[in-house]
């Protein structure tokens, strides 16, 4: 029945088709209704149940770990590992006429912030962001999901959807282990490569400082039906279908979780989950002296919490590239990821920790974009891509 009443406004379209008294915007509006009504029978949302989110780590969780000197490492607490003089020093510096952390300080110098303003490829933040930058990425991702797939990631049916079948390919390789904030590093450049290669997207890219939105970002300028669409709650226990914004009544056909069937762009916001990427959560991981325990308390803290908060699409971790909030979320946690390396020059030139199945990251660990882009190793990532892009605020 109500596929018929969705033909029938297709009809009805058709038929004043041939009316010469309707304008032609009057009949480019019904005949998009119409298709609109389609999609929304056709693009069912999520189950509550299919996207249970990521893994996740409370605040007050790691600090017990920490009074127990023991950190959480993918799935089992470890001793933590003895600090390193050079590090802790910095971490132990005091500020005491800022009251703030050694890592906000030290990278907020003259002379870093003038290096990092006369680098081509840097970041800004979402809020310095002019209408027209966020118009052409907006423009920039449609422009993927109107683009055909390369055909070397079946079933997606579009290039945009090669990405999210890229990530959902290598899902267990990617996430719990300590490779996460590497590879996906690597992901967001080469989204942002295929924006200005396959799309003339030719504007400085974007972060959003999601902390200054913890608790709230259903309130977020960027979640409105100017650009990324609205970020309402669930709706009987699935996720709510998007219908405003650029991206309104996009069916996605990868996903969710290792399956793959036809759903509509969806999201449930939970604010309680979004509130734990805040400035308290962020510090305790800056303030973090190893990789790996910066990895785990980041992975399973701001970012898990990140997903889980904007919920449906996002929550489906392997699928959730299919909302392009995804590339907002992982610009912060790069960002952040960036701030800590600039703690202490070692830290963006060497690694620890270990990958999937358990042998040492390492700096020739391969780190594989499926085809997309060329394979690259660990090192190439420290080394390259900290030399050619930056973050407006590093601090």
């Amino acid at each position: 029945m109500r596929f018929s009443l969705a033909a029938q406004a297709l009809v009805g379209a058709t038929v004043a088709l041939a009316a010469p008294t309707f304008s032609l915007e009057e009949l480019s509006g019904q005949i998009e209704d119409g298709l609109n009504k389609i999609i929304k029978d056709i693009a069912r949302p999520l189950q509550l149940h299919e996207t249970p989110g990521a893994h996740t780590i409370t605040l007050a969780e790691f600090k017990m770990m920490d009074n127990n000197g023991t950190f959480f490492h993918h799935g089992k607490n470890e001793p933590k590992p003895p600090k390193q003089d050079s590090l802790s020093q910095i971490s132990n510096a005091k500020i005491a006429h800022q009251g703030k952390p050694a890592f906000q300080s030290k990278f907020s110098s003259p002379e870093k912030a003038k290096a990092c303003a006369a680098n081509p490829n840097m970041r800004f933040e979402w809020r310095q962001y002019s209408p027209s930058d966020r118009t052409a990425l907006v423009d920039g991702i449609k422009c993927l999901m109107d683009k055909p797939p390369s055909g070397k990631f079946a079933p997606a049916q579009n290039r945009y959807e090669d990405l999210i079948r890229l990530h959902q390919n290598y899902a267990p390789n990617i996430h719990n282990n300590n490779k996460f904030l590497l590879w996906h590093r690597y992901f967001l450049w080469t989204f942002e490569q295929m924006l200005r290669e396959e799309c003339n997207f030719n504007r400085a890219f974007v972060f959003w400082d999601e902390k200054k939105d913890a608790g709230h970002f259903a309130e977020f300028d960027m979640f409105s039906p100017d650009y990324f669409g609205s970020l309402p709650g669930p709706t009987d226990g699935a996720g709510t279908c998007i219908r405003d914004g650029a991206f309104a009544n996009t069916t996605l056909h990868v996903g969710p979780g290792t399956g793959n069937s036809d759903h509509c762009l969806s999201r449930a916001v939970d604010e309680t989950a979004t509130a734990n990427c805040d400035k308290t959560f962020e510090d305790y991981c800056l303030s973090k002296e190893t990789y790996p325990e910066f990895e785990s308390c980041w992975e399973y803290g701001p970012h898990g919490y990140g997903h889980n908060g904007i919920g449906s699409v996002m929550g489906d971790v392997l699928g959730s590239v299919g909302d392009p909030a995804f590339w907002m979320h992982h610009s912060y946690i790069d960002r952040v990821f960036r701030v800590w390396q600039n703690v202490d020059v070692k830290r963006r030139t060497t690694i620890s920790g270990t990958i999937a199945d358990g042998s040492p990251l390492t700096l020739d660990t391969p780190v594989v974009m499926g085809g997309i882009r060329p394979d690259v190793k660990v090192g190439d990532v420290l080394d390259t891509l900290n030399g050619v892009m930056c973050y407006k605020y590093e601090y």
